[in-house]
């Protein structure tokens, strides 16, 4: 099958917002993969598929779909609603209205933040320093940050206005050191602090000196 006949398949329409800002609103990668899921059948007309279905189309089982399932319940991105339909019988949906009034939330404070000529583009959308830090991190230490993790994150760039790169660079030495932790990246960036190291080119510099 050629290239352009996958097309016939179909195609899975998502809002450029969820995707730049589901990591705000605590949804894991996991979470974020089951939401698309979601979506796709939604969109195919099936508003309930089973946990086999959505299994069968990831690397899930069906006991990861069902807690992923039970994780957004708990987190208020997924209800599971009951329904008629035109025969009269009951059945149940997946909605994700609750996800979508969050992320509506969001996106208006981010774009009040714009000036009143901007228009919401992609641009407005795209990943910020702080989605892509915590995505690092969670790549690096091989789990998912809590909450009270991702408000550490946040507290660098906004409280303390570490340089990201910086931030990175203490990421990296963690790991060098084989700790795994936001407590050892913090005394990192304080020991850098101390030494008034502000760029890259300091720090890069100074960790040469010290190897």
């Amino acid at each position: 099958m050629q290239y352009n006949q996958y097309r016939t398949v179909g195609f899975t329409t998502l809002t450029n917002g969820l995707l730049a800002y589901y990591s705000q609103l605590n949804i894991s990668d996991a979470e974020m993969i089951l939401i698309i899921q979601l979506e796709m059948f939604n969109q195919q007309g099936e508003k309930f598929p089973s946990n086999e279905q959505i299994a069968a189309n990831t690397n899930f089982s069906t006991t990861d779909v069902a807690n992923l399932i039970q994780a957004l319940i708990n987190n208020e991105c997924l209800a599971i609603e009951q329904i008629t339909d035109e025969q009269g019988r009951i059945g149940n949906q997946y909605s994700l209205n609750s996800l979508y009034s969050k992320l509506d939330k969001i996106l208006a404070n981010e774009l009040s933040n714009s000036t009143k000529n901007d228009k919401p583009t992609i641009n407005n959308l795209d990943n910020s320093p702080l989605n892509q830090l915590m995505r690092q991190f969670e790549i690096e230490f091989g789990r998912y940050l809590s909450p009270i993790e991702r408000e550490e994150v946040a507290a660098w760039l906004n409280v303390d206005h570490y340089d990201p790169e910086i931030i990175k660079m203490a990421l990296r030495e963690a790991v060098l050191s084989q700790a795994y932790s936001l407590k050892y990246v913090d005394r990192i960036l304080l020991n850098w602090q101390r030494h008034n190291l502000k760029t890259s080119s300091e720090v890069q510099k100074f960790l040469q000196r010290n190897r």
